[in-house]
């Protein structure tokens, strides 16, 4: 989302949900969810005021969110270049801490 500023309020709710989604056990599906054939890529879903942020990523060693990008989401699907993305980083990261 480089290049677009992103209002207070908006900000204040990614924040929000990115708490949630790091001190809770269980995360209600409409703030985190595994997106559906896809190489164990999740979602981070913010929305305020009409606008919805989406932050894609992956689960490493079952407890470590890593967010590999973000976008302002205009249609229903995810948009499957954002999935590549975010499947693409995966692997990379992977790669480099193949030993850690």
């Amino acid at each position: 989302m480089p290049g677009k500023g992103i209002p207070d309020k908006e900000r204040q709710k990614i924040a929000w949900v990115l708490t949630l989604v790091r001190d809770f056990q269980i995360v209600p599906k409409e703030y985190f969810k595994k997106l559906r054939n896809t190489d164990e890529i999740w979602e981070v879903r913010s929305s305020h005021g009409g606008n919805a942020v989406r932050l894609l990523g992956f689960l490493h060693k079952g407890n470590l969110a890593v967010l590999t990008n973000g976008f302002m989401k205009k249609s229903q699907k995810t948009p499957a270049q954002e999935i590549a993305v975010a499947e693409q980083r995966k692997k990379d990261y992977e790669k480099r801490n193949e030993n850690g």
